[in-house]
């Protein structure tokens, strides 16, 4: 079954692996929508992404039911009604770290620059991340918002209060080198 998720993976982002690559399977995605009306925040914990160390492009995806909200109905919501998962289950970035320094052991703020997909709709981005190197073993970290409109997630007038137009989504990656399985 790992072989087939690894093969899978290769052709979603189209890299082919390598000593060079690092890798994580479990990185944290959150987002939070700030209202006067009520606070929606949800955490995502099985978001996948690697770096190529040779080009500095990364590829993120992520599952969009396994966010996990506080409120059962929030979640309900969120995947038949404003993120349709049935219809867009995944969401993806592919992009490239600018600049990145792979000699010091040191945090450095970088910008990630790609594209984010969400509901099939493509919006290029740019991300202040915070970036950690200890061992071999590379941290990022950072934050940003989209605009829900930007993405057609259409909100009702009567909910209008209730959700925020923009949403902060914070993420924190950690990556291991990728060892290709026996």
């Amino acid at each position: 079954m790992n072989k087939i998720i690894t093969l899978l993976s290769v052709l979603t982002f189209g890299f082919c692996f390598g000593q060079d690559k690092i890798i994580t399977k479990q990185g944290q995605v959150t987002f939070f929508s700030y209202t006067s009306v009520e606070n929606i925040e949800a955490q995502n914990n099985q978001v996948f992404s690697i770096i190529d160390l040779n080009n500095n492009e990364i590829a993120i995806q992520m599952l969009m039911r396994a966010f996990i909200f506080k409120k059962a109905l929030m979640e309900e919501h969120f995947n038949e009604s404003y993120i349709e998962s049935d219809l867009y289950p995944k969401a993806r970035f592919k992009g490239e770290v600018l600049d990145l320094d792979l000699i010091t052991d040191t945090t450095e703020t970088r910008s990630i620059k790609g594209e984010l997909q969400i509901r099939e709709i493509k919006k290029e981005v740019a991300i202040k991340t915070q970036i950690t190197k200890v061992n071999g073993s590379y941290n990022l970290s950072g934050e940003f918002e989209v605009n829900i409109k930007d993405f057609e997630i259409k909100v009702p007038p009567l909910l209008k209060p209730n959700i925020a137009e923009n949403i902060k989504i914070s993420f924190n990656f950690e990556y291991q080198p990728y060892e290709e399985e026996q």
